[in-house]
């Protein structure tokens, strides 16, 4: 029997982008696929009063299971109220790669569904799309699409090499399809080694520093679909410190860099509505886990180093969402 998001406690994405785009920020979309990275989120998100989208990759769904996960986001609407705050949240599908998965994700309950078709042809992508908007839209559901590939590897979606989005399909695109949001490449990566050293240039401290991310794209893209909210996947940052930290207590993590912050906040103060990061999340926790286990040989509770990763996940995200998203106080149609 199929479950409506709206029982759930969940919203779509309408109102969030609507908001988002006429305020110049972009609401964040964190991965989760355990109960640690859940609290976290919701912890970050109503003591910074920010909206959210709950992002779950087909990866997460075969590891956690969809039931559980399902429960789980409603789990969060309820949480969110007893910390004090109904902010208003996403249940989506990310980078989801038929339109059968995306069918059983909103038969499950989720609010806001993925259908990745990138890596078809056009007509191909575009006829995917418009099946999966077709059968979305009947239950109030909203689709975003993507058009360019982003290299890199995260979960089951892969890429050796990125091909940005070319504004000229953008429009046809979008009037074909009906899709809600469309997810470019304009230069991010999924995974921690978003470049090559090759690709990168060094500073006086000799850290790698990434391209500039192709906002000339995005301009382009922004005039051809005015008003229209744009998605940048493969956005986190890679902290340094986070990759410091798991380094120095047994890690190898090579020339593992990301997008400069500063990029994402003129990013999402232009049509992007909806920034994904997931990367930077597992860093956060895995540094914390690794530092226990480091300095605490002796200690196997899992609450003993699991809470430390959800404490650091959720300075991580409120650290986001107030100085890189924008996100921060932006719930004004919250209850």
């Amino acid at each position: 029997m199929a479950v409506s998001y709206k029982d759930l406690g969940l919203v779509n994405t309408k109102e969030m982008f609507a908001d988002a785009y006429k305020n110049k920020y972009a609401v964040p979309a964190y991965n989760f696929n355990n109960m640690e990275q859940m609290q976290a989120i919701i912890q970050a998100c109503v003591e910074t009063k920010s909206p959210v989208i709950l992002q779950v990759s087909s990866g997460a769904r075969k590891y956690a299971n969809q039931t559980l996960l399902r429960y789980m986001a409603q789990g969060a609407v309820e949480y969110a109220k007893e910390l004090g705050l109904n902010i208003p949240i996403v249940l989506h599908l990310d980078h989801g790669d038929s339109f059968e998965l995306c069918k059983s994700c909103i038969d499950m309950g989720f609010s806001s569904v993925m259908i990745d078709g990138s890596h078809f042809s056009y007509e191909d992508n575009v006829a995917v799309t418009k099946k999966v908007v077709e059968y979305a839209h009947q239950f109030d559901v909203t689709v975003e699409a993507e058009l360019g590939v982003l290299a890199g590897v995260e979960d089951d979606v892969a890429a050796e090499v990125s091909h940005y989005t070319k504004p000229e399909e953008v429009q046809d695109f979008v009037s074909r399809t009906g899709c809600d949001s469309l997810a470019i490449s304009i230069g991010t990566s999924h995974g921690a080694n978003k470049f090559t050293p090759e690709q990168c240039t060094r500073n006086a401290d000799g850290i790698l520093v990434p391209p500039p991310l192709a906002f000339d794209i995005l301009e382009e893209i922004t005039k051809k679909l005015p008003g229209f909210p744009i998605v940048l996947h493969g956005a986190s940052s890679v902290p340094q410190d986070k990759v410091a930290i798991i380094n120095k207590y047994g890690g190898a993590l090579k020339d593992a860099v990301g997008i400069p912050e500063d990029q994402l906040r003129k990013a999402a103060a232009s049509a992007v509505c909806k920034i994904n990061i997931d990367s930077d999340g597992r860093l956060a926790m895995t540094a914390a886990i690794r530092e226990v286990f480091a300095t605490k040989p002796a200690e196997f509770d899992p609450r003993k180093y699991l809470g430390p990763a959800r404490d650091s996940l959720k300075e991580l995200y409120m650290a986001k969402n107030k100085n890189v998203l924008g996100s921060a106080n932006r719930i004004p149609f919250a209850k």
